[in-house]
């Protein structure tokens, strides 16, 4: 059978008697499918699924207190960088990188 786009078979339509054959056994395939030992519950996952969104979202991405706290400190010159730590987090971070890259 050659597929032409339109959605219409090419091939002979299918007989009355066939079309309830057809039928009856995609009957049978739905009642095979919603059978007790073919369900899947999924509405304990699904609800848990919920709650941890609920919980996710009412939680800053950042801590507006300790932006605050950074603000002020640099505005008052209180602020001090320490160079080595920042060197060593962006060499660590570097480190990841490379190792998360697949291997070409």
């Amino acid at each position: 059978m050659k597929i032409d786009g339109t959605g219409k078979p090419l091939g002979p339509a299918p007989s009355s008697a066939a079309r309830s054959s057809s039928s009856s056994s995609s009957t049978s395939a739905t009642s095979a499918a919603s059978a007790p030992g073919a369900q899947i519950d999924i509405s304990g996952t699904s609800s848990r699924l919920r709650e941890l969104e609920a919980t996710i979202s009412n939680v800053p991405v950042v801590d507006s207190a300790r932006v605050d706290e950074i603000k002020q400190a640099i505005a008052d010159g209180r602020f001090k960088v320490n160079a080595d730590r920042v060197a060593d987090s962006l060499i660590e971070s570097v480190r990841q990188m490379l190792n998360a890259r697949p291997a070409t």
